[in-house]
């Protein structure tokens, strides 16, 4: 395993450098090839891992050095890549997934003049993703970190000549700034208490001395990683970010929201889990704040008449309860509902695409209907998806949300009441998203829709199979005794502890009464939106939930605003007022001494981009270089 880990990460990054520096040349069919078939040789290679990496409650992580990044008497951090169960599972989402909405690609992208650089920004998103998973230390998952926040900024403003799909970038850009600043300053933390970054060695010391370190310490630690999750992973009070991130192209979306990006902050506190595991306080906050948000977004999912941004409420929600499930201590039911969700909510996404690519890019829901006659694949494949997140027994939903919900009501019976609330909800706007889209008549009579080429149902086929059959690695033990093969598989990483069970009556109870009330929400759904759906304003509380709760004219009144009032004063009175000649002859030799060196400042986003690679490039080859002449 150890001879070929590094090609996992290492072929995208070369696809990224191809289609980046040759995509003036090449054919859009070649970067398409050559963009997928980066990502499915991730994929095979990811597949073999998982299936000889080890498992299990004894297994250990095999560990891969390759050189140091920094090698200084007070410091040594290893470039080095950490393979365990949970590694190994991330590993097959992001390149499984993200080889699919690569292929679906090839024909949804087809027409666009950004070919090449749109591949090129896949492929560098999917190599940061990886590096994110496989790094053995914090700095490594930093990198990754910080990659797949400039990809996403690259990725949603896309389309740049539309000044509000830019504005959408920039808000990600910055919002994730925010939480990242948390993970820094956690790293450096984490240092000055354990003197190392890698995992194992912290770990270990909170084993050995976990009664020494102070109960601060580890409290003020864990805030700090979970403030860079609720950034990456769009919670409470960053998560305005992802429903704007749909200014970029459908298969965006899909990446950013069911396979690599928002899955960090899940994956990272997972990973952290001994460090979490002594900070109760810490898991209460994560507790409330997930199921806060998954409550406030699900609410405005009801509300959008916009295909996409019903789906990115609906992700956001999806990872509230995540986060719900991890402060109640459920860590691996959260990681399987990462897993379900990622196979649903692709498919969801790219089945939107679908609709939108038939319905020659029209995203409100009010303009359709009727579609099922007219794409029959699309339709049936998003029936599942909706379906499988709605947690109909049988599909995968089911499961990993009723693990979920099982772990709240035993840690927290409020957080158990909420999420069910929540479950509900999700059922009622995802086949209000269905019956607008798909049944009843077609509204707009000129539309004239057609299915999707092969390259882009095929993927929704393969995800179609996948919503359904995932479910059934975590069998509970309700029905089958050592069924739930993703909790063995696990239990090396994350500490399963005393099993808490409760009756199974109340199990019975728990799962028939939400089984009751979601296909109630269903019908209810169904019933009123196949065919009278209500156009104009909304009035009362619909039109708080439509306006998104105002939480946008909020940050922009108390945050936006006044910096912006501030940098005007500035500019009226100190830039334009002739600073330099308070300074004298010293601002004139700087601005002569800075003329040359400015002009790399050019504001030119393209230049600084390939400045980033060359760097990135020339780093990477040095370091390998050097490792293979030892």
């Amino acid at each position: 395993m150890e001879s070929y880990l590094w090609l996992i990460p290492l072929i995208p990054f070369i696809g990224f450098l191809i289609n980046g520096l040759g995509r003036k040349v090449l054919s859009n069919s070649l970067v398409g090839f050559i963009g997928s078939a980066a990502v499915l040789t991730s994929f095979i290679l990811s597949v073999v891992v998982f299936m000889n990496v080890p498992s299990g409650a004894d297994a250990a992580p095999i560990i891969v050095k390759y050189f140091d990044i920094i090698n200084l008497p007070t410091i040594k951090v290893p470039f080095a890549f950490q393979i365990d169960a949970l590694t190994s599972l991330f590993l097959l989402i992001i390149t499984g997934v993200g080889f699919l909405i690569h292929l679906y690609s090839t024909a949804y992208m087809s027409e666009d003049k950004g070919f090449g650089k749109f591949f090129a920004y896949l492929n560098l998103f999917i190599f940061f993703m990886l590096l994110l998973v496989m790094g053995n230390n914090f700095f490594i998952m930093f990198i990754g970190w910080e990659g797949v926040g400039l990809c996403s900024f690259l990725l949603i403003g896309f389309w740049y000549t539309n000044p509000d799909y830019v504005k959408a970038a920039k808000k990600a850009f910055i919002m994730n700034r925010i939480g990242d600043v948390g993970f820094l300053l956690a790293m450096f933390w984490i240092f000055n208490q354990f003197g190392t970054l890698e995992y194992e060695v912290v770990f270990a010391q909170l084993g050995e001395n976990s009664k020494a370190i102070a109960s601060g310490t580890i409290v003020g630690i864990t805030l700090l990683l979970f403030l860079a999750a609720t950034g990456k992973s769009a919670q409470l009070p960053l998560f305005t970010w992802l429903p704007d991130a749909m200014a970029g192209p459908t298969p965006v979306s899909a990446l950013i929201h069911a396979a690599t990006m928002v899955t960090a902050g899940i994956f990272m506190i997972t990973r952290c889990n001994e460090l979490f595991a002594l900070a109760p306080f810490t898991l209460e906050i994560i507790q409330y704040v997930g199921m806060a948000t998954a409550l406030i977004t699900a609410s405005i999912a009801m509300q959008q008449n916009d295909i996409k941004k019903v789906l990115a409420y609906s992700t956001v929600s999806q990872l509230g309860l995540m986060f719900a499930a991890i402060g109640s201590g459920a860590y691996i039911a959260a990681v399987f509902h990462v897993m379900t969700h990622a196979f649903f909510k692709a498919l969801l996404f790219l089945g939107a695409g679908s609709v939108i690519h038939g319905m020659h890019h029209e995203q409100d829901m009010t303009k359709m209907g009727g579609l099922k006659k007219y794409m029959p694949i699309t339709h049936i494949t998003m029936l599942v998806g909706c379906l499988a997140i709605a947690g109909i027994p049988g599909l995968s939903g089911f499961f990993s949300k009723d693990e979920m919900l099982l772990g709240m009501f035993i840690s927290n019976p409020v957080i158990y009441g909420l999420g069910f609330i929540v479950s509900v909800m999700t059922a009622f706007y995802m086949f209000r998203l269905y019956a607008m889209t798909f049944l009843g008549e077609l509204r707009n009579k000129e539309a004239h829709p057609y299915e999707s080429p092969a390259p882009m149902t095929i993927p929704l086929i393969i995800l179609a199979v996948l919503s359904v059959v995932a479910g059934y690695i975590g069998i509970p033990a309700l029905f089958m005794q050592d069924g739930h093969k993703l909790q063995t598989f696990l239990s090396g990483v994350v500490n399963v502890g005393e099993a808490h069970h409760v009756a199974n009556s109340t199990e019975w109870i728990m799962m028939i009464a939400l089984f009751v009330c979601v296909i109630a929400a269903i019908l209810v759904a169904v019933k009123k939106f196949s065919s009278n759906v209500e156009e104009g304003e909304a009035t009362g509380l619909a039109k708080f939930f439509a306006n998104k709760w105002y939480i946008d004219e909020v940050y922009d009144g108390a945050i936006v605003k006044p910096i912006t009032e501030i940098g005007d004063v500035l500019k009226k009175y100190v830039e334009k007022a002739g600073l330099v000649a308070l300074v004298g002859g010293v601002g004139t030799f700087s601005a002569r001494a800075s003329q040359r060196v400015r002009a790399l400042q050019n504001g030119n986003v393209g230049f600084y981009i390939l400045m980033i690679i060359v760097g990135v490039t020339l780093g990477i080859g040095i370091f390998f270089i050097d490792y293979f002449i030892k």
